[in-house]
């Protein structure tokens, strides 16, 4: 009798064990997206209009993202001698929720946009980061759907 009671509470540990270990198997791993990113292309839709910019002809942009902050800088690739001159730049904190990515912008170039939040929802297959969400700034009418797509930059 010892030994059936005994070997009950084996197997009733073993397999609570088990259970345990597989429900937390099924909890999925963070989205790795900490590196830097080489903006692709960028799709702005904003009021009815859709403006696809390619970011690989004449314009460069990255973002560097680490455990806590985020940062991005862009410039034209004419070293600033002609009308295409452009710098941009920007960064702050950001949190990560599976796949919903909300950057709270503390510095920008465009000082208008600093302490603004804005959420996206983010997939990422391979060395590709696609990210999704609203833009909108309170007193500059600026309310637009942005979609970016990033490749992990290598050297």
């Amino acid at each position: 009798m010892k030994t059936s009671i005994l070997l009950l509470f084996i197997v009733t540990t073993l397999l609570s064990c088990t259970a345990k270990k597989g429900s937390d198997e099924s909890k999925s791993a963070p989205l790795a997206i900490t590196g830097t990113w080489k903006l692709i292309t960028g799709t702005v839709v904003e009021k009815g209009n859709t403006v696809v910019t390619d970011y690989t002809k004449n314009i460069s942009f990255i973002k560097i993202i680490n455990d806590t902050h985020f940062a991005f800088l862009q410039h034209d690739l004419n070293k600033g001698k002609d009308s295409t001159a452009v710098f941009v730049s920007g960064g702050g904190t950001y949190s990560l929720s599976d796949s919903l990515y909300t950057e709270h912008l503390e510095y920008c170039s465009a000082r208008n946009w600093e302490g603004n939040d804005f959420s996206f929802t983010i997939t990422l297959k391979n060395d590709t980061l696609i990210q999704s969400g609203v833009e909108k700034v309170a007193n500059t009418g600026i309310n637009r759907v942005n979609t970016e797509k990033y490749i992990r930059f290598k050297r």
